[in-house]
């Protein structure tokens, strides 16, 4: 693949969704998106998490998967919502972590999850964009999905944490840090501009501080 295959990682509400589309359309480029409304669990997943954890986290890791071939087939250069790396080690490890995938459930996800991944050929760039618990729950309020209200400001927290830890051991590709707390990129154009400026000079090999 003579492209670029970017991934915008990030808890939810952080704004992925948003950043994909606008970057895309800035650039030119393929976007792929999370296919959170395709997910037959997600509703009974927020509503119990300890019986709906294995189901929801197979089809995020299948659907995660078929898009990652997907987008390595694509003569464009892409940027995709979520990768594969955060649906195993951020959401699935922390349904763990809180008792709500059973240790055989955890056991047989991460060793198919690993077995495929090591399969996969990594982003050129990941941007993990990063927002306190606050700014998390004021962006999930507005845009309103019914099936995420009742997720609870302790589990964004633990998400965060999770995504810290994350990010400071992955190493399959650089990863450029955006503070979105006090960013506004649908606003607010030279925002978008700076991400863009600053994602572009990595990608030609140049060191870049968090943003």
């Amino acid at each position: 693949m003579n492209n670029h295959f970017i991934t915008i990682a990030g808890n939810i509400g952080v704004g992925k969704s948003t950043l994909t589309t606008l970057l895309a359309q800035k650039l030119n480029w393929t976007p792929f998106h999370e296919g959170v409304a395709d997910n037959p669990y997600l509703a009974d997943f927020y509503g119990d998490m300890g019986n709906w954890s294995f189901h929801s986290q197979m089809f995020f890791l299948s659907q995660r998967l078929q898009q990652h071939h997907r987008l390595l087939q694509e003569d464009n250069s892409v940027i995709q919502d979520r990768s594969v790396y955060e649906d195993a080690e951020i959401f699935a490890r922390n349904l763990f972590l809180q008792g709500d995938l059973s240790q055989n459930d955890w056991t047989t996800y991460s060793n198919l999850y690993q077995a495929l991944s090591d399969l996969l050929q990594p982003p050129h760039m990941i941007l993990y964009l990063r927002a306190s618990t606050a700014t998390l729950r004021r962006r999930i309020n507005q845009r309103g999905r019914a099936y995420e209200q009742s997720i609870s400001d302790a589990y964004l927290e633990q998400l965060n944490g999770l995504y810290d830890e994350w990010v400071g051991r992955f190493s399959l590709c650089p990863v450029l840090t955006i503070e979105t707390d006090n960013l506004d990129y649908v606003q607010h154009d030279d925002h978008l501009t700076l991400i863009t400026e600053r994602m572009q000079a990595m990608l030609r090999g140049k060191d870049v501080l968090a943003l």
